[in-house]
């Protein structure tokens, strides 16, 4: 049984649509302290269920981590509307399916690099090459 079972059955049972909660209120549902990471790095808050145990809890019970504040140490479950959560449950059957390992982290990447206005890549960087050696 999963740290985060008591999550889900939490969430499962409050019926409610938006539940603001705490850290330290999480920790209190699931009887044990939230690992360093949870407090450190946002993306363990993701709705990424191949990647975090964590996340499956939430998901599994109909919710997705939203409004996550990693300063004031809350966050807002929010209700996955319709075909929210079957579109996540399809690419990891896929993925379960032989997909290629290249096609998870195709992507992954896209937006964290940007070219600064008026740079041109395809002129040379100064570097001399002898190709003649």
């Amino acid at each position: 049984m999963s740290k985060y079972a008591p999550l889900t059955g939490y969430l499962s049972s409050s019926g409610m649509e938006y539940i603001p909660i705490t850290f330290s209120q999480v920790e209190e549902v699931i009887g044990d302290k939230l690992p360093r990471s949870a407090f450190e790095y946002r993306p363990w808050w993701s709705n990424n269920p191949s990647n975090h145990v964590n996340a499956e809890a939430w998901l599994s019970a109909g919710y997705k981590a939203s409004e996550v504040d990693m300063s004031e140490r809350k966050l807002v479950f929010r209700k996955a509307l319709a075909g929210e959560l079957a579109v996540k449950r399809n690419k990891q059957i896929g993925k379960d399916q032989g997909a290629s390992p290249y096609s998870r982290i195709y992507g992954a990447l896209k937006g964290t690099v940007s070219i600064a206005p008026g740079v041109d890549l395809t002129l040379p960087t100064g570097e001399k090459w002898n190709a003649q050696q």
